[in-house]
């Protein structure tokens, strides 16, 4: 079964038949060669042909994604609390707020 999902740079991705599961990272140039990070940190690529012929889907962001990426900072991730995940612009937000 190939896949319909196009990449989308920031999105994340599982290869359903190779059980990895991957970020978008950047698409470049006229060939359209798509660099993705898996999960473990590792970097990759695909070509058109090879994104297209494959099992992939797009699925919710991990758990900790940011995991790869060793050297963020919990400053770096732009939330005021890492246990909460809430920016520090929204903490005094209440759903009334997001509904005008």
């Amino acid at each position: 079964m190939a896949t319909i999902t196009d990449p989308v740079i920031g999105r994340w991705y599982k290869d359903f038949e190779n059980d990895l599961t991957f970020k978008v990272v950047a698409i470049e140039g006229k060939d359209e060669s798509i660099a993705v990070q898996y999960a473990n940190g590792d970097l990759g690529e695909y070509d058109n042909d090879g994104w297209y012929n494959s099992t992939f889907d797009y699925i919710e962001d991990p758990e900790d994604w940011s995991a790869p990426f060793g050297e963020i900072e919990d400053d770096d991730l732009g939330y005021s609390d890492t246990d909460r995940h809430k920016r520090a612009d929204q903490e005094d937000l209440d759903i009334s707020d997001f509904l005008d």
